[in-house]
């Protein structure tokens, strides 16, 4: 029993392992700021192990799917078409603004804000996981992190990287979609936590 127990938590361990990265700048502007404006970035990421596409993927996922049973992969092509707005932004949004309240700090991050500085989500790789019940795969998110000044963006004034964040599952979830949004999710939240520490403290 004891065991398994140790097996299960280096399990867990391994599963929430995530790579949040400082490359260049500081935390000070960040200080008495108490909005800050995000944009999310998709225009130009890679998925899977092979590093294909995102048209690659849809394309053939929606082949595949529509091969098994026809109609599906055309209707599951709709629902990754809207996954950005509906899950992976809000998600991304939810968690650095829970885990900043929880703490007491007076900061919010949301989207179409007019504030001095703009953080942008920058989408580089996507990994779905996935899940057969039995057995599953957390899905994978890596992004960099840009804090720009909202009036002129080619001024970086902090860039974070965070590498594999995973979308950690409990129980099943057979969407890659939601997968994904967890794992933009655990991104929101480690970079809160970040936050805490070098900006809010």
């Amino acid at each position: 029993m004891k065991k398994l127990v140790l097996v299960l938590l280096l399990v867990s361990s391994a599963i929430s392992a995530q790579d949040m990265e400082v490359k260049s700048g500081n935390f000070d502007f960040l200080k008495d700021q108490k909005e800050i404006n995000v944009e999310f970035d998709y225009s130009n990421f890679t998925m899977m192990k092979d590093k294909k596409s995102e048209a690659q993927y849809i394309e053939e996922r929606t082949a595949d799917l529509n091969e098994k049973s026809k109609g599906n992969g055309t209707i599951w092509s709709k629902k990754w078409s809207g996954a950005k707005e509906s899950i992976w932004n809000p998600k991304f949004l939810e968690l650095v603004n829970v885990v900043l309240k929880k703490d007491k700090k007076d900061v919010s991050f949301q989207e179409g804000l007019s504030t001095p500085y703009t953080l942008i989500v920058k989408t580089v790789w996507l990994y779905p996981g996935w899940d057969i019940a039995i057995r599953k795969q957390a899905a994978k998110v890596t992004t960099v992190l840009k804090f720009v000044e909202t009036a002129n963006k080619s001024n970086v004034l902090l860039e974070i990287t965070s590498d594999e964040a995973p979308g950690d599952q409990f129980g099943n979830q057979f969407s890659n979609e939601t997968r994904i949004g967890e794992g933009y999710a655990k991104t929101g939240k480690s970079l809160a936590k970040l936050l805490l520490k070098k900006a809010y403290k």
